[in-house]
């Protein structure tokens, strides 16, 4: 039976530290899906379309990485796909008790999906979507946060709310 994870998240946008997660998570498994959440709780920067495309160029040179998106209950796209397991990210200790929560839950909605976690790479543990967005919001530096698609992509979403501003 091949190892098929699902690594779901709402990449808005990408980061060096998700691909990190990935490509990792690429080297265990046979297959690896990168499943964009469509979070109504969340306003995101960029759409769907736009987060899935990013990420599908990013992850291009990893040909067991396939990109998708979900709404709904993550163990329901899981089961679609007949993936056995679900990664995940930690970046903290932060991280854990919410981790925990959601495993939990999803135990309880499917006993036969187990979450992986890998911890993340030391340089990318202060690192979230939301940090680089900020600072890209002011111009600042994210070239070693992001894939360089990612860095262009943010600073023309920021470029255009300046001039419509």
């Amino acid at each position: 039976m091949a190892s098929i994870a699902v690594c779901p998240g709402s990449f808005d946008p990408i980061t060096y530290g998700h691909l990190d997660i990935i490509r990792r998570g690429a080297k265990v498994f046979d297959s690896v899906y990168v499943v964009v959440l469509n979070n109504s709780a969340k306003n995101p920067l960029f759409s769907v379309e736009e987060r899935i495309s990013l990420i599908k160029e990013v992850t291009k040179d990893m040909p067991n990485v396939m990109v998708d998106e979900f709404a709904g209950l993550l163990v329901d796209y899981a089961k679609s796909v007949n993936a056995n397991a679900i990664l995940r990210g930690l970046r903290a200790v932060s991280d854990f008790e919410y981790e925990m929560q959601i495993t939990s839950m999803n135990r309880v909605l499917n006993e036969d999906i187990e979450t992986f976690f890998i911890m993340t790479n030391n340089q990318y543990s202060f690192l979230s979507s939301s940090i680089v967005k900020e600072v890209a919001k002011y111009n600042g530096k994210i070239t070693e946060l992001v894939p360089p698609i990612v860095e262009k992509e943010l600073q023309k979403k920021f470029n255009d709310k300046q001039t419509k501003s």
